[in-house]
């Protein structure tokens, strides 16, 4: 795959990811759908064009051609027996989590009851599963693209439903930097596809945060959780008033 074809395939997954079709591009750069269609089909953008594409996005040029660079090679996703292997160990797990946020090993000896070098070991295995490149030095460089992600229906997702998500909500998120809502509706499909979208919007904004929070020191930083679920669905005792 030439340099053309990564920066294109990169823009067409950044514009997917952040929930925005060509008409919507089309509408923010001011020209008509049938344009973007043809640039993305030739694959013929003016430098002014990728520019102005890559700040919609909310990169620079030259972190979009740097992603580009480096996709083809950076995980999006595990395989199922890659995930099995994280949930089988608990302490696998936690490192993997922890280095996935930036610690480096003395914060999680610090913090967590593991030895440095039980730690190392942990990183040699997320090293071998590919999640990770251990460098001289014990260094670490992740090996995942900035949308990485969890299997929809892997081991992961499963462990979280299993054992972390009673546990998430337990509480009455009445503290000050909690929050709660609950919103009822009856959508159309295409509400409901329109939803999703906006969704998927704001994981992305959520992952830009994230990544604007890692210049602080740990010290400065909380682990914090945003749980967004939407599906069909009625209350179990509206359902058993339903005529047959």
């Amino acid at each position: 795959m030439n340099e053309i074809d990564q920066l294109v395939n990169t823009l067409k997954r950044r514009l997917k990811i952040q929930g925005m079709t060509y008409r919507d591009l089309a509408l923010a750069l001011g020209v008509s759908e049938p344009s973007v269609k043809r640039m993305f089909a030739l694959r013929r953008f003016s430098v002014d064009r990728v520019v102005a594409i890559s700040h919609l996005l909310g990169f620079t040029l030259a972190e979009l051609s740097n992603e580009a660079a480096v996709s083809e090679s950076r995980l999006h996703t595990l395989t199922e027996e890659q995930e099995g292997k994280l949930v089988s160990d608990t302490k696998l797990l936690l490192v993997a989590v922890c280095v996935l946020n930036q610690w480096e090993i003395r914060d999680i000896v610090e913090t967590y009851a593991l030895t440095e070098a039980e730690c190392i070991q942990h990183l040699i295995k997320l090293d071998r599963l590919r999640l990770i490149h251990l460098l001289p030095g014990n260094r670490i460089r992740l090996n995942v693209a900035r949308d990485f992600d969890w299997r929809p229906k892997g081991p992961i997702r499963m462990f979280f439903l299993g054992q972390g998500l009673g546990d998430f909500l337990n509480s009455d998120f009445s503290e000050g930097d909690s929050v709660m809502a609950f919103s009822h509706a009856m959508l159309t499909e295409p509400a409901m596809v329109k939803m999703q979208k906006e969704i998927r919007k704001l994981r992305q904004k959520f992952a830009e945060i994230h990544e604007e929070s890692l210049a602080a020191p740990l010290s400065k930083r909380r682990g914090t959780g945003m749980l967004l679920a939407m599906r069909e669905w009625e209350i179990g005792a509206f359902t058993k008033l339903r005529r047959n």
